[in-house]
């Protein structure tokens, strides 16, 4: 039940990140994109692999710019900070 409690939080959390200033949300976002993964697991060992995979598709979803951002990273390239 705690994972539950766990998972709403994650959700009303990242909808009121979403609502920032983009300046003001860099610090929040990358938090709740560091939990993800985290809960996601979680998600996978007590629910079930099934459900683990539709959060991971969730996930990926509305962190598709963030990710973008880090995988330009890890391949050396310079992308473009927005203001």
């Amino acid at each position: 039940m705690a994972l539950v409690w766990l998972c709403l939080l994650w959700v009303f959390l990242s909808a009121g990140v979403a609502t920032l200033p983009l300046r003001v949300q860099y610090v929040p976002g990358a938090i709740l994109l560091v939990a993800a993964p985290v809960l996601i697991v979680m998600i996978g060992l007590q629910v079930g692999w099934l459900y683990a995979l539709l959060a991971l598709a969730a996930f990926v979803s509305m962190f598709r710019n963030p990710l973008r951002f880090l995988l330009a990273k890890l391949r050396g390239q310079k992308p473009e900070v927005p203001r």
